[in-house]
């Protein structure tokens, strides 16, 4: 009897414990309200978009959910005639998504309206609403506003490598993996000391015939697109400089690099293009200046180009003697035309012979020369 009655106990008291369970067991309530009105910027708004330019803050006001907690948005666009149900592209809200306002940058802009079919340097429109939701509900907005965006000339996404290929190259068009690399100098921007002879040419962002291809236009402005730049100068060395951000080239001729000897005012010996990014001179006779107070050994460089001279030279306004210093101490950087400053120091084992002088743009390492004595 006993038994049975503590049986019976434990069956009530499981009974009784599923009930409860049962009783606190509901289902998360994920209803929520759409956005229904975009306070920021306002409804047909035009944007004249520039590069770097201070971003834009899109405001709304909020959604609700019938029983609290944490609501997320996102930005939607989309094109003129898009319906959110696929949209261009989204961005999170500020504060991980729980504000009501989204802080985007006019770059980030530029490429959303390049996504929408937007040129460069022209105008069209955006639609864009806010999209909320709570775990897994998303309710687009109600409301939805349209900006005339206006993009600057240049490239939303710029590509991050790049390549020189075709038959007025070094590398040639027959083998693209052989495209010659250049330099980036900041994002969207690079750089390549090379030669160019008759023939025509182009860029990829991929040394691969699956990569984007580039070239310039008869002004100069950089394009997307299977063409070829054609060249009929005669053979020479250049320095081409791309910025994709703004879409513009600078190709200049380069005639000569001239040693410059600080105490002499004067070049004394020219390094011709040797190819590969390289200029050379195999024996320049080098005599330090006699001064009252010692020997002078110090020079820098001077690029003869199509638009003028410019000098190369140290980081550093004034140096020591090279022995025993990093590699960095020959690196080259654009420096003024001032005698004495941004100078390197020959080895003394150089003065009164001659001296193999290189000068290296490779695109893989920094700017750099050598200098050595040679009989």
């Amino acid at each position: 009897m006993k038994t049975s009655v503590i049986n019976i106990a434990i069956g009530m008291l499981a009974l009784f414990t599923a009930s409860s369970c049962k009783k606190d067991t509901r289902q998360l309530n994920s209803d929520i309200t759409a956005v229904s009105t975009l306070s920021a910027p306002v409804n047909s708004a035009s944007l004249n978009l520039q590069p770097g330019g201070s971003s834009v803050v899109f405001k709304w006001n909020a959604a609700s959910a019938s029983e609290g907690g944490v609501i997320l948005y996102e930005v939607a666009f989309d094109k003129a005639d898009g319906n959110f149900s696929k949209p261009a592209y989204r961005v999170l809200a500020d504060g991980t998504g729980v504000q009501q306002q989204a802080t985007i940058p006019q770059d980030t802009l530029n490429k959303i309206a390049s996504l929408a079919g937007i040129a460069s340097s022209s105008t069209g429109t955006l639609k864009w609403t806010v999209m909320a939701s709570k775990a897994a509900n998303v309710q687009i907005g109600s409301a939805i506003n349209t900006l005339q965006i206006t993009r600057p000339a240049g490239f939303a996404v710029a590509p991050s490598t790049l390549f020189l290929t075709g038959s007025a190259t070094e590398a040639g068009a027959a083998d693209v993996t052989k495209a010659i690399a250049f330099k980036q100098t900041s994002p969207g921007v690079f750089e390549l000391y090379t030669s160019l002879q008759p023939g025509t040419y182009q860029f990829t962002d991929k040394a691969t015939t699956a990569g984007t291809k580039y070239y310039l236009n008869g002004s100069g402005t950089i394009q997307q697109g299977e063409q070829t730049t054609a060249i009929s100068a005669t053979t020479g060395a250049y320095r081409i400089r791309l910025n994709f951000n703004v879409a513009t080239s600078n190709v200049v001729g380069i005639q000569s690099v001239g040693l410059f000897m600080s105490a002499y005012n004067t070049e004394i010996g020219q390094l011709a293009y040797a190819g590969n990014s390289t200029w050379s001179n195999a024996r320049i006779p080098v005599t330090f200046y006699q001064f009252s107070w010692g020997r002078d050994e110090r020079y820098k460089f001077i690029l003869h180009t199509s638009a003028g001279a410019e000098y190369m030279g140290s980081v550093n306004r004034d140096n020591v003697a090279p022995a025993g210093q990093p590699a960095s101490y020959f690196n080259l950087t654009p420096v003024t035309n001032d005698q004495w400053n941004n100078t390197y120091k020959f080895d003394p084992s150089i003065d009164t012979h001659n001296a193999k002088v290189d000068v290296y743009f490779k695109a893989n390492a920094a700017y750099s020369h050598t200098g050595t004595a040679v009989n």
